[in-house]
């Protein structure tokens, strides 16, 4: 503990979000960001916002965001330190928040399983890490179940999704993602992980081939989603 003292008081350690300095004790981000989150308790909401996005299109059993995405705002700034600057740490402090949220609520009772969305093996390689693993890691902690990060794979990557239709959208991803280990998903309750849904497309189409391996049930969880939907 005397020799963290004396670091901190060197080296002093600045919350991520806000750039203040932070107390002994905190962790990435100070305690007043981190109760400022704009957190959307989905997971209190069985009939959210988000699980309405998905009606007919794909059939889950939950659907949660921890927080809500607004531009320019803090979580913005987190998800860009964690997307963009290698900072997986925020991925698995977000993540084990989240767990340890939806762990008191009951859910980790709900899921055996949790994947991550991945990226495409190109991608992987130039940027060296997939930060849905992190958060899967975090939230699987929190959660105190199972995750993995190799059942899922990205065949192909797609064109950016913002400036296209929904058919056209959609079409664009129904097809990249598939199951490289089916037995490990049949019969079993999974919770896909994003790090933020947008339009919900690519998540969707990543859900399939997990339904076509015939899961017990698909629920999916993201660190963020757009405020509007």
């Amino acid at each position: 503990m005397l020799i963290k003292d004396f670091i901190d008081m060197i080296f002093p350690s600045h919350c991520i979000s806000c750039h203040g300095l932070m107390e002994r004790n905190e962790e990435l981000i100070c305690t007043h960001c981190r109760y400022d989150l704009p957190k959307t308790n989905f997971h209190l909401q069985p009939d959210n916002e988000l699980a309405r996005k998905f009606w007919g299109r794909i059939p889950l059993r939950y659907a949660f965001a921890y927080l809500r995405f607004v531009k320019s705002g803090k979580v913005q700034i987190l998800l860009h330190h964690l997307k963009y600057y290698g900072k997986q740490e925020i991925g698995e402090t977000l993540g084990k928040w989240y767990g340890n949220e939806l762990k008191k609520a009951a859910l980790d009772q709900a899921f055996d399983l949790v994947l991550p969305v991945p990226l495409h093996p190109s991608k992987l390689a130039k940027r060296g890490y997939n930060q849905c693993d992190s958060i899967a890691k975090g939230l699987a902690e929190g959660l105190g179940i199972a995750w993995d990060s190799t059942i899922l794979r990205r065949n192909k990557a797609n064109i950016s999704q913002t400036k296209q239709e929904r058919m056209n959208r959609f079409e664009n991803v129904e097809a990249i993602f598939s199951i490289q280990k089916p037995e490990k998903v049949k019969d079993k309750h999974i919770l896909l992980i994003d790090d933020v849904i947008t339009t919900g497309a690519t998540t969707e189409a990543c859900g399939l081939p997990i339904i076509e391996a015939n899961c017990k049930s698909l629920s999916i969880a993201s660190l963020a989603v757009a405020y509007s939907l």
